[in-house]
């Protein structure tokens, strides 16, 4: 009997189908909203943040895979004596954990870089609000 992500997820602990990836859009979603429609620089810096989370879920999502037995897949660690296909079939694929610790450090990087900007944006007018700054421009 199929079960749809939700019923599956309070049943078994372990959300599957298509429920997580849904999610994964709509905390991008809100993301985006952040960006367009807030006018406060902090709040975008949130949003700006947010994507970052939404995007780098989806890449665990992308990479996760169940083993053919339905167990859950395990560490891609590789073992002496274990053959590889049997290691490819039962392991998550690492590829978007790299993808990941990258992805981290480089929005660590440019987060540093937009609180900066917004703390001299605060020092030279007074205000997050960007009404307020476009205003002051002359």
């Amino acid at each position: 009997m199929p079960h749809d992500g939700l019923t599956l997820l309070a049943a078994t602990g372990r959300a599957t189908g298509l429920l997580p990836y849904a999610l994964a859009f709509i905390l991008l979603a809100i993301g985006l909203y952040a960006i367009i429609a807030k006018k406060n620089v902090i709040k975008i810096i949130v949003g700006l943040l947010i994507v970052g989370y939404a995007v780098n879920l989806f890449l665990v999502l992308l990479g996760y895979r169940n083993a053919p037995d339905g167990a859950v897949a395990a560490a891609p660690i590789l073992t002496a004596g274990t053959p590889t296909d049997e290691l490819l079939a039962h392991t998550v694929d690492p590829l978007p954990q790299a993808l990941i610790l990258t992805s981290i450090v480089i929005g660590l990087g440019i987060v540093a870089l937009v609180v900066s900007l917004a703390i001299r944006l605060h020092e030279k007018y007074g205000t997050f609000d960007i009404t307020a700054i476009r205003k002051l421009r002359g």
